[in-house]
């Protein structure tokens, strides 16, 4: 890949980050397509909840392997084509995904699911650098708001699903017209990304080896692990509320199903809202001192839904708990991003502990409430909360050595910049 990284003028930089955004909001609907589609797709396959569980395990296998496949095709394709085939495999997918539920095949269904996985986890660590270098090129924090739109993507696409359950829409021609759409979308803000790959050009002319050495080095490098429990903190916290934050809001704080769903939809509030304007408190307080705000609230947050008597205190709780999960993940891999050399490398080896905690959350803390009960198991949260605000200083940002560039996406904040900042 010789292509060079560009330095957009103020109108180009303006369609990139609305493309990037896009893209974010892309990834957010796809992920909660089927969600609330899940009753209809378990009587149509004719499947029990086990085989359910198994074949969206799916998902997280071919997002895990999207992650290993991001650098190289980031080197491979460039930014612009790299995006453009990773939104492109997602509309493929989803577009399979349909064709397996008509013709009631598990095998298609959940060969559909893992590629679209493959292409969520590929475009989630290309769409993360492109923020990073964003960032760097605009001087201000705007991760958090970028990861907002996937949050807003994501409660968009369960409206859709649940919309088009209530109208009737068979699961099939939802999933194939979502897949056509995010097609035509991927392919008309394929223009606003500049080319180049965001790497130094050291390592766009590095054998294919080497940058395979330079990723599992990454996974020696103990400031890239630190960032990674900063996220594995953070989104377990995010795959428990998504799991079982309404269950226990229902079966141990005796509210109504539909009052308990409220209580998530406060959560996705607070998360989404709290990323989309947080942006600005970052750059006052720098990175480092926004994750240990926003996790010791996360604890506080965890201690009023668990122990809450009232259920005024627990929807507090709730509050507190997005606003715990809301940052961890935008910062730690603008951190990640901005750590060291090859960009793309290091941010795979940070979402790849994120995505961990995803497949292997919500089992833990099921066991523990099986064992526990649920408010007991979720205390587990409370120790990551405190686990990522002890470790928040891994993402202070690495000055750059003398005479050379900072890696992409290096944007301290002015209290970070200053040994007083953190």
């Amino acid at each position: 890949m010789t292509e060079t990284n560009v330095v957009p003028d103020a109108a180009a930089l303006a369609r990139w980050q609305r493309a990037v955004i896009a893209a974010f909001a892309l990834g957010g609907i796809t992920v909660s397509a089927w969600g609330p589609r899940l009753p209809a797709l378990k009587a149509q396959l004719g499947v029990d909840n086990a085989t359910i569980g198994l074949i969206l395990a799916g998902i997280t296998v071919g997002a895990i392997s999207g992650l290993a496949l991001s650098n190289p095709l980031l080197h491979r394709l460039g930014s612009r084509r790299a995006v453009t085939a990773g939104l492109l495999l997602v509309a493929a997918a989803m577009a399979l995904l349909g064709v397996g539920v008509a013709a009631r095949s598990v095998p298609v269904v959940t060969v559909g699911l893992i590629c679209i996985g493959l292409g969520i986890g590929t475009v989630d660590v290309l769409v993360n650098v492109e923020g990073a270098a964003i960032q760097q090129a605009v001087g201000r924090t705007v991760m958090p708001r970028m990861h907002g739109a996937w949050s807003v993507g994501a409660a968009a696409g369960s409206g859709i699903g649940a919309g088009c359950a209530a109208l009737g829409i068979a699961p099939a021609a939802q999933f194939i017209g979502e897949g056509a759409a995010i097609g035509l979308i991927g392919l008309l803000m394929a223009s606003s990304i500049p080319p180049g790959s965001r790497a130094p050009a050291v390592h766009q002319s590095e054998s294919r080896a080497a940058r395979i050495r330079h990723y599992f080095r990454g996974w020696a490098d103990w400031k890239l692990l630190l960032i990674g429990v900063v996220m594995l903190g953070v989104e377990l916290g995010e795959g428990s509320a998504n799991n079982w934050l309404t269950l226990a809001v229902h079966t141990d704080h005796g509210q109504t199903a539909a009052v308990a769903a409220l209580f998530f939809t406060a959560f996705a509030i607070g998360e989404a809202s709290t990323r989309i304007f947080g942006g600005p408190l970052v750059d006052r307080m720098g990175r480092v001192q926004a994750i240990r705000v926003t996790t010791a609230l996360g604890m506080l947050g965890m201690v009023l839904f668990i122990l809450g008597p009232d259920p005024w205190l627990v929807l507090v709780g709730v509050l507190l708990w997005s606003v715990g999960v809301s940052m961890g993940f935008p910062l730690g891999m603008s951190a990640a991003a901005e750590s060291g050399p090859d960009p793309a490398g290091r941010v795979s080896v940070a979402a790849s502990i994120g995505y961990f905690a995803s497949l292997a959350g919500p089992p833990v803390i099921g066991a523990l409430a099986q064992a526990f009960g649920l408010l007991h198991a979720l205390w587990l949260l409370a120790a990551l909360f405190a686990a990522a605000f002890a470790v928040a200083g891994s993402l202070r940002p690495t000055p750059a050595k003398a005479g050379s560039a900072s890696p992409a996406g290096a944007s301290a904040s002015p209290a970070e910049a200053s040994p007083a900042g953190d």
